[in-house]
């Protein structure tokens, strides 16, 4: 091979090398982007959900302070504006109902984050599950009682949704009653109308399923026609207890039936099942 010849493969080998690695520099610039722009992704993801965690805990805590307040506020001074011949709310309640007339009552949990507004809207069912009290958008949504059930009169069970957020919000505390020791410590709810408030013994609290055949459908009994179909709904929550609290509930009794995710299953749910304590 002649010299000319060997110079000219050595300069074709070098502009061949020098454009494979400006093609590597070229992919390795994009894959940078890239990596950034998904690290800028999870970041912003990140700050969003902590600053609407702590929108929603603020709201809530509002809300709380307001009910707080006017427990102590003389009545010819509460503003009265909304209220209806059939629905005159209690002292506390009636700013909040006046602010949003979906209110229904208010649910405290003692030894949980459980202090929150309960809402009801029959005519859009789960509206509440992905909205505040505002009626925006929310993740965290509100406790809201289902479709069927009567929060008023009452039905002979009042069936109340809460989300299992990570923050340990909303109806996640529900989850401490797992234990059988936080449930000696904790044996009653309180959850108010907007015209009476009451206290509720708890019955049972177990775990199953949604969406399949093998799970009880728990969140279908409002109203028993006979005791008959009051005792079998009992009888079955007893069935998947994790625990026997001692207690029972019979035909006549009043309940309310609290629910909220629960992760150790597919579909999985914590129920927890309370009667309402009658004064003699």
């Amino acid at each position: 091979m002649s010299a000319g010849m060997e110079e000219t493969l050595k300069n074709l080998n070098l502009k061949l090398n020098l454009k494979n690695l400006s093609t590597k520099k070229k992919l390795y610039l994009a894959g940078a982007v890239i990596c950034l722009l998904l690290f800028s992704v999870s970041v912003f993801q990140i700050i969003s959900h902590y600053a609407n965690a702590n929108k929603a805990e603020e709201e809530f805590t509002q809300l709380a302070e307001m009910v707080e307040q006017a427990k102590d506020m003389p009545e010819e001074d509460t503003d009265k504006t909304g209220e209806t011949e059939e629905q005159s709310p209690l002292e506390q309640y009636r700013e909040l109902f006046n602010l949003n007339n979906d209110m229904a009552g208010w649910i405290t949990v003692d030894g949980t984050q459980i202090n929150y507004p309960v809402m009801y809207t029959p005519d859009n069912p789960d509206f509440y599950l992905k909205h505040n009290f505002e009626k925006a958008y929310s993740d965290y949504g509100v406790p809201y009682i289902a479709e069927h059930c009567d929060p008023i009169e009452p039905s002979d069970n009042v069936i109340i949704y809460g989300h299992h957020m990570k923050n340990g919000s909303m109806f996640t505390g529900l989850m401490e009653y797992e234990s059988k020791e936080f449930y000696k410590n904790h044996k009653t709810i309180r959850f108010d109308t907007l015209t009476e408030t009451a206290e509720y013994e708890i019955v049972m609290v177990f775990k199953t399923t949604v969406y399949d055949d093998a799970g009880y459908k728990y969140y279908l009994f409002s109203n028993a026609e006979k005791s008959e179909e009051f005792t079998e709904y009992v009888e079955q929550c007893k069935s998947l207890a994790l625990y026997d609290t001692g207690a029972t509930a019979e035909y006549g009794d009043k309940l309310i039936t609290l629910s909220t995710c629960e992760y150790s299953r597919t579909n999985g749910r914590l129920v927890v099942v309370a009667k309402k304590i009658v004064e003699e």
